[in-house]
């Protein structure tokens, strides 16, 4: 073994410190020291991937990915050269395909019919089908659309149909559609057909798809974030939308309000997802869970009156922890625990 690890990043982004390096990576590199292990960052970009490859496969036994996507001009080159990472030794924490398969928005339609995901929920892959499902959707209530790229909401819409009482069957194309994007929870007015059609630009690239779920009330009462260190969870992060008409985004920069809870205080939710992790890991691929991923909840009500939890959204490519840098150990200890299983 080399004892040593190389964290992946990427340049850009909001949530950089000093140097441009995240400011939850470098206590990880502390605590590895401590273990008597080695680290270092590497920024990845396409023009230098030979050299960052070639670089890995001579000095690491692992990888950690603490790269947003969204901040590379061409992923598809980054996950290639994580695939031939992995092809040739080198333990991804993540797993690339992993990473996207938890990532895309379609991990949650994969989980359909099972305890934390509705059986109404679709994703479109075409513009062609959403113009034609999307309809027949409408007329069981108010939807929300998400597209497989954007961050802090952008390309989420609650859908509600202005009026609904008074269509019978599918809402046609000239209903009056009102429409809040929980970027900021404004609020716009447009046709269906309008709608349709803005609808086209995410559809674009290789990723491009449309995710459709039902709305759930009670996301006003918060959205309840699941931090993951691989089958365990860490810490809770309730975040409630801003307490405005019509709001239901649980983004900071919308005016939730965050706060940390142990797993103590959230009991049934830790048991619900405990229990689903098997089925998640079967669904999406069979990889191993990753290192770092989230989990985000709503609360909906059953046929009995009781609460449960509804599956929204999974991430696993670029997970924080600056308001907890303290689990840098554990996140120390897990990497250690996953190499010595790797190599014995």
């Amino acid at each position: 073994m080399k004892k040593h690890v190389i964290i992946f990043e990427a340049r850009g982004g909001l949530d950089k410190g000093e140097y441009g390096i995240r400011k939850d990576s470098i206590p990880i590199i502390e605590a590895l020291k401590k273990r008597g292990w080695s680290s270092e960052i590497i920024f990845y970009h396409d023009e230098d991937r030979g050299e960052i490859y070639r670089y890995t496969i001579d000095t690491a036994d692992a990888y950690i990915s603490r790269v947003d996507p969204g901040n590379l001009v061409n992923e598809t080159c980054y996950f290639q050269m994580l695939r031939e990472l992995v092809n040739n030794g080198v333990v991804g924490l993540p797993h690339p395909d992993a990473m996207i398969a938890y990532g895309a928005k379609n991990s949650i339609e994969k989980l359909k019919g099972s305890q934390i995901v509705p059986e109404d929920v679709y994703t479109y892959y075409h513009f062609e089908t959403l113009k034609e499902e999307f309809p027949k959707r409408l007329k069981n209530g108010i939807r929300v659309l998400k597209q497989n790229r954007g961050t802090s909401g952008e390309g989420i819409w609650k859908v509600e149909v202005v009026d609904f009482i008074r269509y019978q069957g599918d809402i046609p194309l000239n209903a009056k559609l009102k429409l809040t994007e929980a970027k900021d929870n404004h609020t716009e007015y447009k046709t269906l057909q309008e709608f349709l059609e803005f609808c086209i630009q995410y559809f674009e690239g290789n990723d491009g798809m449309l995710l459709d779920m039902p709305f759930f009330e009670r996301i006003v009462e918060g959205e309840i974030r699941a931090l993951m260190l691989r089958d365990r969870v860490l810490k809770i992060l309730h975040k409630k939308p801003i307490n405005k008409k019509g709001a239901f985004s649980a983004t900071f920069l919308s005016g939730a309000k965050y706060r940390y809870d142990t797993k103590e205080e959230w009991p049934d939710l830790v048991l619900t997802l405990k229990k689903s992790l098997g089925t998640i890991r079967k669904r999406l691929g069979n990889y191993k869970l990753p290192l770092l991923w989230t989990a985000d909840f709503i609360l909906d009500t059953d046929e009995n009156g009781n609460d449960k939890y509804v599956l929204g959204e999974i991430n696993a490519s670029c997970i924080g922890f600056v308001a907890h840098l303290e689990l840098s150990e554990n996140i120390a200890d897990e990497v250690l625990a996953l190499l010595d299983n790797e190599h014995t």
